[in-house]
């Protein structure tokens, strides 16, 4: 039986700092004050992770795997500086397919030549502990790379929105996914490639069904969800590897990843074990027509009233939303706030958990913008204020202020906690037309409210038209 060379000290010591390092990234992209710090540290530990690991393992030659670095960052450099701020998280999702390949590839690989990866038995069989981690890491990993196509595909606008309904997809879903734990205990005594290649087609199969039935409004924890599964798939390779720094770097992403989920679940007032089940959240019973009411009485305004109600005003709070994204509105509306200061306007932002497409989405725009952090809150900590105050500025945000999910059992997005923006003395809320509706697919009661006044038009050119009448 082949054994792993003993560890050098010196190696594991680089692990152990990569690894402190990635702690650290973590602790520091958990505040929009200190995440460029956390990407430093992570960056930090990540290359000397590569580093050390180039340094000690004959994998393959250094020119090709310099070779084969060259290649993708070349890909990611020009990906990165092309794509815009309200793509991100369907690139996001897409970096999560190549995750969950990679491991499905490792795994492929240490199968049909486990003595080049140390796992081969004197029998001539793989050994017992390895299959198990080479199972269940490409299993997660076929998980996450469909999984995450889907969430791609549904983010980019190449497949609709509304949750995708198919009957029995529970009892489905169950019996896969009891298929392939079935067969990855079974290959741990049938060594039969049938059996380790159908729980890869399983699995890929499974991260199909487990996306499609889950509905536009519920899509940032599903980004949030395939990080978790990316990260534990890198875990169970880096057994297989025998890499210290992959299993820690794999565990702390799986980790953080599902905490991130659960906390947003609990925000959106959803059940933890249904996010993991597919279709949280979906019911076909509620879900929107993608049209908006249009026949009921709504109230249009002007740049010009818009100005003289905020500029009037003691308190305005701003809610961001997907649609400022698409405008790239984020600069000029940070211009605006600093014309409503100028006139002695007290202006706050209110940031849903889930406002965006993904998990801190709108945060971002707005440091993008250098929105000052202590000028921004989440929900659960400036909710109480809409009461008292004069001017609610909704820019683009549908779903996370919509009352339907407080009122409306049939709702798609009911239980989920909205921005009471409704109880504002004003509501002024910028949409580009009435014929549509939120990713949700919801139609939203405050445009139609006694206090609310509707701003048609494109984000960015209506928060300039306003800044113009501010002056």
């Amino acid at each position: 039986m082949e054994h792993a060379a003993p560890v050098n000290p010196w190696v594991a010591l680089a692990y152990l700092v990569a690894g402190v390092c990635f702690i650290l990234a973590l602790r520091g992209l958990s505040s929009p004050a200190s995440s460029r710090e956390g990407n430093r540290y992570g960056m930090i530990g990540m290359t000397l992770a590569v580093v050390t690991t180039l340094l000690v393992h004959s994998i393959a030659s250094l020119p090709e795997i310099a070779i084969a670095i060259g290649i993708g960052a070349a890909i990611g450099l020009v990906t990165a500086r092309r794509i815009a701020m309200t793509d991100m998280p369907q690139l996001v999702a897409a970096f999560h397919s190549l995750v969950g390949m990679a491991a499905v590839l490792v795994g492929v690989a240490a199968f049909l030549n486990p003595a080049a990866f140390g796992i081969l038995g004197d029998d001539g069989l793989i050994l017992v502990p390895s299959r198990i981690e080479m199972g269940l890491g490409v299993a997660i990993g076929a998980i996450t790379f469909s999984g995450s196509v889907i969430a791609f595909l549904k983010l980019n606008g190449n497949m609709g929105g509304k949750p995708i309904m198919l009957p029995g997809r529970h009892a489905i879903n169950l019996a896969v996914l009891a298929g392939i734990l079935g067969l990855i205990g079974y290959f741990t005594v049938d060594q039969s490639p049938w059996i380790f290649w159908t729980v890869t087609a399983l699995a890929f199969v499974i991260g199909f069904l487990l996306i499609i039935p889950i509905g536009g409004a519920d899509m940032p924890v599903v980004v949030s969800m395939l990080n978790s599964y990316s990260g534990w798939a890198a875990a169970a390779m880096g057994f297989t590897l025998h890499n210290s720094a992959m299993i820690i770097t794999g565990a702390l992403v799986g980790s953080s990843g599902a905490i991130l989920s659960y906390i947003m679940c609990k925000a959106m007032n959803r059940s933890f074990i249904s996010v993991i089940a597919g279709g949280f959240g979906a019911d076909t019973s509620g879900a929107g027509d993608g049209e908006a009411k249009e026949q009921r009485p709504w109230k249009r305004g002007s740049a010009e009233d818009a100005a003289f109600l905020m500029g009037q005003a003691e308190q305005v709070i701003i809610v961001p939303g997907y649609g400022m994204a698409v405008a790239q509105a984020q600069h000029v509306l940070r211009e605006m706030t600093d014309k409503l200061r100028e006139h002695g306007v007290k202006v706050k932002f209110a940031i849903h958990p889930v406002a965006g497409r993904m998990p801190g989405h709108m945060n971002v725009l707005l440091a993008e913008a250098n929105v000052p952090y202590d000028d921004v809150f989440e929900l659960e900590d400036i909710n109480s204020e809409f009461a008292q105050t004069d001017v609610a500025f909704v820019i683009g945000a549908n779903d996370v202020t919509n009352p339907a999910a407080k009122t409306d059992k049939t709702s798609p997005i009911y239980g989920m906690p909205v921005l009471d923006v409704e109880k504002a003395k004003t509501v002024l809320f910028i949409k580009r037309s009435m014929g549509g509706v939120g990713y949700a697919g919801v139609d939203n009661d405050v445009f139609y409210m006694d206090n609310t006044m509707m701003l048609l038009a494109d984000a960015k050119k209506m928060v300039e038209d306003i800044v113009k009448a501010l002056d």
